[in-house]
C-alpha cells in the first residue's frame, strides 16, 4: 500500500503562489489597459469631437449656448489646408452624451472648460489655436489658466464676462432681466426659443438665419439648456481677464444684444497683449451671419 501523499515542498508551493499572483497582477494590468482605453474613447465619444485638416498645427472651435458644432461650417473649413481642425459638442448639445451629463459638475463654466482640457490632453494639443464663440469664449479663457500649455493663442468671438451689470461695470442685462429670462426659458422652452434666436441672431433682413438658430435652440433638452443657460448668464469671468498670457484676438460684431461694443473694448482693455477687431458684421453670430469676415480676421491674427 502506498503511503499518504506527501505535501508539495515549500519551494513548489512558493512558485505556485507565485504563478497565482503573476497571473492576478496580469489581470489586472490588462484590466487597467482596457479601462484606459475605454476612458481614451469616451473623452472622443462624450463630445462628438470630430477632427479634419492635415496640418501640423491644431485649431479648435467651440460653440455657444443652445449651439452645436455646425455652427462653425462655413468657418473651420477654410483653415484645414493648414490646421489640424477639431471641432466638439459640449455635454448636453448636439451628438455629445446626454447620459454624461452631471448637474454638479456643470455648475459652472469651469466643467465645461475641464472637458475643453481632457480634449486638449486626449488628442496631445500643444500651443493650438483656440477660436470660441460667445459663452466658449470665457471656457476657453477658463482652460487656458487651468493648463496654459494647450493654447498659445486665443480667439474669442463675441465675448463677455459678465452679462448682468455691476456698478460702474455694463454687462447689457439687469439682474431682474436676467431672471425673467431664465423663467421664460423654464417654462417654455420652444416659445423662448422661437422668440429669442431671431433676436440673438440679428440680421432681420435674412431671417433664414434667426430659423437656423431656433432650430438649434430647440433642438437643445429643455432640462440641460435651463441649467446651462443659468450658468451662462450668471457667470462672472471678469477676474481672470488679466490672468491671460495667450495672444487674443476678439472679434465684435455691431448691435449685438448678447455682449456690446461696450463689453469687447472691456475685455480688450483687461486681457493683457489683446486686439480687438470690428467685423463688418451685425448680430451674435457672425461665424453663420458673416464667415467670410470671421475666417478673414483669424487668417490675419494667425
Amino acid at each position: 500500500m502506498p503511503g499518504p501523499a506527501k505535501p508539495p515542498s515549500a519551494k513548489k508551493e512558493l512558485l505556485r503562489r507565485e504563478a497565482v499572483r503573476c497571473s492576478s497582477f496580469q489581470s489586472i494590468q490588462s484590466n487597467f489597459v482596457l479601462r484606459n482605453q475605454e476612458s481614451r474613447v469616451s473623452v472622443l465619444e462624450r463630445n462628438n469631437v470630430k477632427l479634419s485638416g492635415s496640418g501640423e498645427r491644431s485649431m479648435v472651435f467651440a460653440h455657444g449656448f443652445g449651439c452645436d458644432q455646425n455652427m462653425w461650417k462655413l468657418v473651420a473649413p477654410a483653415f484645414e489646408s493648414k490646421f489640424r481642425t477639431i471641432l466638439f459638442d459640449h455635454v448636453g448639445a448636439g451628438g455629445s452624451d446626454l447620459g454624461a451629463y452631471d448637474s454638479a459638475k456643470y455648475a459652472s463654466l469651469e466643467g465645461y472648460a475641464d472637458d475643453l482640457i481632457e480634449i486638449g490632453k486626449e488628442l496631445k494639443l500643444k500651443g493650438a489655436v483656440f477660436v470660441g464663440h460667445s459663452v466658449s469664449a470665457m471656457i476657453g479663457v477658463i482652460a487656458s489658466l487651468k493648463d496654459p500649455a494647450i493654447f498659445d493663442s486665443l480667439i474669442l468671438v463675441g465675448p463677455s464676462p459678465r452679462y448682468i451689470d455691476d456698478g460702474g461695470y455694463v454687462g447689457g442685462f439687469s439682474r431682474a432681466q436676467i431672471d425673467e429670462l431664465l423663467e421664460s426659458l423654464a417654462d417654455n422652452h420652444l416659445g423662448w426659443s422661437a422668440a429669442m434666436a431671431p433676436a440673438i441672431m440679428g440680421n432681420p433682413d435674412r431671417p433664414e438665419l434667426g430659423e437656423e438658430l431656433t432650430n438649434s435652440f430647440c433642438r437643445t433638452d429643455p432640462d440641460i439648456a435651463k441649467e446651462f443657460a443659468r450658468v451662462t448668464f450668471t457667470s462672472d469671468n471678469r477676474d481672470d481677464l488679466q490672468r491671460v498670457t495667450a495672444r487674443t484676438l476678439i472679434l465684435q460684431c455691431r448691435e449685438d444684444i448678447i455682449a456690446s461694443e461696450n463689453v469687447g473694448e472691456y475685455v480688450k482693455q483687461h486681457i493683457p497683449h489683446s486686439q480687438l477687431v470690428m467685423l463688418n458684421a451685425t448680430g451674435h453670430c457672425p461665424n453663420l451671419s458673416a464667415p467670410g469676415e470671421v475666417i478673414a480676421a483669424i487668417k490675419a491674427f494667425v
